[in-house]
């Protein structure tokens, strides 16, 4: 073959490479993307609960709670019957659900008076229930609460309290505390298996529901604030903290490794929806995104510099981020249009 036959030659498979390239790029689809939805309130948005990939509540400041039907598409407001602010959500079903609520300090009528209470609904949020959980001190603060299901649920804060139900919230027992921090973020594997983190680099777990506590707190870490935990399995687990921190255990917190999140901003929740793939989020609108266990994590687009406080994933394609501001963000994956 010639030298000009060869370069004809060479040429031609190129350009069905490049042909075959393109036909591929088309039938591909497209990467997730994250939006912003309208939310109709400027409030601080705390938390967010989704049943399935449709009907989903946020809950924030000003007794401020939003319900959609349609993944969000439209955010409608749901009256709480009150101006506290509201720290956590979480709906069982329709109907049966619960928030975890905040009197400021400042407005308290007496000393008595509890900071923090619950609110529970059985009519989809039509009328609600003030359930208040005692404490020793009226003034001290529960700042998260999370279910494993339906029956078993905890309510962390300050000075390392704990409760548990195992009776879907009719009753709510108080736990020997495990630590004396404040604890912020609270998750679980099953009903039986749960880790909680808060300052003072606390992390700690239980293997049966909360009866006893096992310190996972990292070595030479004291100067980390743990904002939010993730595991995907019994051992395999993150934890996001102040200055962009990140840390991740394969033994079940037996010991804890550093991984670069490429940010400075305080993380201030993280969600892994199997044992590869996860994101996080924090101040200044900062998402992260990883497809390979946190090995290499991305800076993802969020279009706000507001903070981000809260993630929910009901799988991969489908997840939302909330924050000041009244910030809804949506996970969706776009298609391309197919060749026709």
């Amino acid at each position: 073959m010639t030298c000009r036959a060869l370069t004809a030659h060479r040429a031609l498979l190129t350009f069905f490479f490049i042909l075959l390239t393109a036909h591929c790029s088309l039938l591909t689809v497209s990467a997730s993307s994250w939006t912003r939805q309208t939310s109709g309130t400027m409030a601080w948005l705390h938390s967010v609960y989704f049943l399935d990939q449709n009907r989903g509540w946020v809950a924030g400041s000003n007794g401020t709670l939003l319900k959609t039907t349609n993944s969000g598409a439209s955010w409608n407001k749901v009256s709480t019957f009150t101006r506290d602010t509201l720290r956590d959500v979480y709906f069982a079903d329709e109907n049966r659900g619960w928030l975890l609520a905040e009197r400021d300090l400042l407005k308290l009528n007496t000393n008595d008076e509890a900071r923090s209470y619950l609110l529970s609904t059985n009519d989809g949020g039509i009328t609600w229930q003030r359930v208040l959980v005692k404490t020793s001190d009226a003034n001290v603060r529960l700042v998260r609460m999370a279910f494993a299901d339906n029956q078993h649920g905890l309510l962390v804060g300050e000075t390392g309290i704990v409760f548990a139900t195992s009776d879907a919230g009719t009753h709510w027992l108080r736990q020997a505390s495990p630590t004396k921090h404040l604890l912020l973020g609270v998750t679980f594997t099953d009903s039986a298996h749960a880790w909680l983190v808060g300052t003072g680099a606390t992390i700690v777990k239980t293997n049966d529901g909360g009866a006893t506590w096992l310190n996972a707190t990292p070595r030479d870490a004291n100067e980390i604030r743990f904002n939010a935990a993730s595991f995907a399995t019994h051992n395999l687990g993150w934890a996001v903290g102040n200055a962009g921190q990140i840390l991740t255990t394969v033994d079940g917190g037996r010991s804890w490794y550093p991984q670069r999140s490429n940010v400075d901003a305080d993380l201030l929740d993280i969600k892994f929806v199997d044992t590869t793939e996860g994101w996080a989020a924090g101040a200044e609108g900062v998402l992260l995104h990883t497809t390979d266990a946190g090995s290499h994590w991305l800076v993802e687009s969020s279009g706000t510099s507001h903070p981000l406080q809260r993630l929910f994933f009901i799988d991969r394609n489908h997840g939302w981020a909330v924050g000041f501001g009244g910030a809804i963000l949506a996970l969706g994956t776009a298609q391309a249009p197919s060749l026709r």
